[in-house]
């Protein structure tokens, strides 16, 4: 599993992006990938990656 932080998150969407060392561009993720409550900025993750239609995308993303 790759590890980030959340770089960007839109609470109004419900989604947003994790920078990690894993990944050459920011990874989008959407809330539906993660549940609970919403995420904050800086906050560390846990998650995979997988390639989407337009580009990384988190899933199975976990709260560390």
């Amino acid at each position: 599993m790759a590890k980030g932080t959340v770089a960007f998150f839109n609470d109004t969407g419900g989604y947003g992006f994790i920078e990690t060392d894993d990944a050459d561009e920011d990874v989008f993720f959407h809330m539906e990938d993660v549940g609970g409550p919403d995420l904050e900025e800086g906050q560390e993750l846990e998650f995979d990656i997988v390639e989407a239609e337009k580009g990384p995308r988190a899933t199975n993303v976990e709260r560390l």
